[in-house]
């Protein structure tokens, strides 16, 4: 059987390839997915497929069958081909492919081609749109391995806070943003790109960390919309807490005004990390839930929280097997849910099942 597909003829690398359009409906036809759990990783041209992965990239299809985007899927193929210019020379015309004994090999792209099989099943329509796809001729085993190594070599994976600033899509991310532009100390002290703060930055916070202490604080994800009144509830409560917060954590404050330089804070407190104001925003979901009319009232006894990391020559008591061990502060779930223990405890809060383990346990090595 022959097919045609709209394509560019290149050259790369010296080497020949194809850039093709094809429908998303061919994609399961023409591509099957090699078993390459049974190969050892010298016998491989690929990783294997991460079957957990596919779900993930299925919804997002379906949810934004109006604005999704992929990029190309590279593969190589073992057939015979015959390109068709549109006139003699040029470079864009036709390329014909004879499937019978055809073989193709996905170099790049194996889990958008999985997702995209599995998607077409939830919605069949989207088979009449197009994806790239760019074809290079099969060579040997050890070139196709050396495809996917280049394709992958210089590949930079973007911050988790440079990804929620250009997610238009996610509310939350919106939300984020908002807060960080009416909250005073917020202003201007948001590291808006990268997962971590540099050691001599001036800035307070990382945006994954404020978006993180926000999705404790309203309780989760929110919908796509901000137009709706629910979000506009949750972020003026977002907005007070933050805002009273920073009136007693006033640290945060110094260092906005130059009083304090922010990499001295870092190093000397934990109040700026990550663990701590995700427990903050914890914190706040849980003081306005119990006390809707009292909690400024109830959140003001943190002005006496010692935040230091150590006093005098030892840990802190106070975050000693908390958020600090050995030394380090730590960022894991279980620094988490200790460290917004500690918080419900000073405020006067009851404590669920695991933060009441937790306050034994620690309890019980004090007294040892």
């Amino acid at each position: 059987m022959k097919v045609s597909f709209p394509a560019m003829r290149g050259i790369i690398g010296k080497r020949q390839y194809f850039n093709t359009m094809m429908a998303l409906s061919e994609i399961p036809h023409l591509f099957k997915f090699n078993d390459w759990e049974q190969f050892t990783p010298e016998l491989r041209a690929q990783r294997v497929l991460v079957k957990s992965r596919v779900p993930e990239i299925v919804k997002y299809i379906v949810d934004n069958e109006d604005g999704y985007l992929f990029s190309s899927i590279t593969c190589a193929y073992s057939a015979e081909v015959k390109f068709k210019p549109f006139e003699e020379g040029a470079d864009i015309g036709y390329l014909e492919m004879d499937l019978e004994d055809a073989k193709f090999l996905i170099n790049d792209g194996q889990h958008r081609c999985a997702a995209i099989t599995a998607a077409l099943n939830e919605n069949p329509g989207i088979g009449k749109e197009k994806i790239s796809v760019l074809l290079f001729p099969w060579e040997s085993l050890e070139r196709a391995q050396q495809m996917f190594t280049d394709l992958n070599r210089f590949v930079q994976k973007t911050s988790k806070s440079l990804n929620i600033l250009y997610d238009h899509r996610d509310a939350l991310s919106g939300f984020t943003m908002e807060v960080s532009e009416r909250v005073h100390v917020f202003q201007g002290m948001i590291d808006k790109e990268k997962l971590t703060i540099p050691i001599r930055s001036e800035k307070l916070f990382t945006l994954s960390t404020l978006y993180d202490a926000n999705e404790e604080l309203i309780g989760g994800k929110l919908g796509k919309s901000a137009d709706t009144a629910e979000y506009k509830e949750k972020l003026e409560r977002a907005v007070a807490y933050w805002k009273a917060l920073s009136g007693i954590i006033t640290d945060w404050q110094k260092v906005k005004d130059g009083s304090i330089k922010a990499p001295m804070l870092r190093q000397e407190k934990i109040n700026t990390h990550g663990v701590v104001l995700r427990a903050l925003g914890g914190l706040g979901r849980f003081l306005i839930e119990a006390h809707p009319d009292k909690w400024e009232q109830r959140l003001s006894v943190l002005k006496n929280v010692d935040w230091r990391k150590s006093v005098g020559n030892k840990v802190n008591p106070q975050w000693e097997n908390v958020c600090i061990t050995a030394g380090s502060v730590l960022s894991n779930r279980q620094a988490r849910v200790a460290t917004l223990a500690v918080l419900k405890g000073i405020v006067g809060l009851e404590l669920t099942g695991q933060e009441t383990q937790f306050k034994s346990k620690r309890d019980a090595v004090a007294a040892a």
